[in-house]
């Protein structure tokens, strides 16, 4: 049986990197780990900042939304994540960002094309963009459905990048390569045509 506490606290210590890094500002963004077996979805909580959270912070519900432990209450993005753990049993854990690159990209709603040969074994290639839906609705994690086939991350239209995986430090790797793929992507196409591989 996978240690809680363990998982709680590598969701602490992930969420922190990514805000030094600036994945993410304030109290944006929001991490999570499926235990399929016990239906428990442990996820960062809502309104918390990344610098003064700690292991006790992070919220145990069932993918209803029931808390089963936890003193703050979830994410408020818990549905989008719950509707995609209901429908890919080959995703262990989500995380979601709001890089600035990257969710400029989703904001005109342009893909980015695979530019780069890391885009192919850590995404899958292209980064497509999911249809923008109102956040904290389940329909927000049913759109991402379709960009994030066959692919490890993707843009949500108009919100920002969701990245998929078996692991925590498996997305948190997506996450960063959806953020570079962008940077360079935007640098790109400022001196010329990009050649997609």
């Amino acid at each position: 049986m996978e240690n809680i506490q363990s998982i709680k606290k590598e969701i602490v210590q992930a969420s922190q990197r990514a805000f030094e890094m600036k994945l993410f500002a304030g109290t944006s963004g929001n991490l999570s780990y499926y235990q399929q077996a016990e239906n428990k979805l442990l996820i960062t909580p809502t309104s918390v900042r990344y610098e003064t959270m700690t292991v006790e912070d992070i919220v145990t519900i069932d993918l209803d939304g029931n808390i089963l432990d936890g003193r703050h209450s979830p994410s408020s993005e818990w549905r989008m994540h719950a509707e995609i753990y209901k429908n890919r049993d080959d995703v262990k854990t989500i995380f979601h960002t709001h890089s600035p690159f990257a969710t400029s990209f989703a904001t005109i709603y342009k893909k980015i094309p695979t530019i780069l040969i890391e885009m192919i074994p850590f995404l899958g290639g292209d980064i497509m963009v999911a249809d923008f839906k109102r956040p904290g609705t389940p329909d927000v994690g049913l759109a991402a459905l379709d960009a994030l086939k066959d692919r490890g991350g993707c843009l949500l239209g108009s919100h920002g990048v969701l990245s998929i995986g078996a692991t925590i430090e498996q997305v948190f790797i997506r996450a960063e390569y959806i953020e570079e793929a962008a940077t360079i992507y935007h640098h790109a196409l400022q001196i010329g045509v990009p050649k997609v591989i």
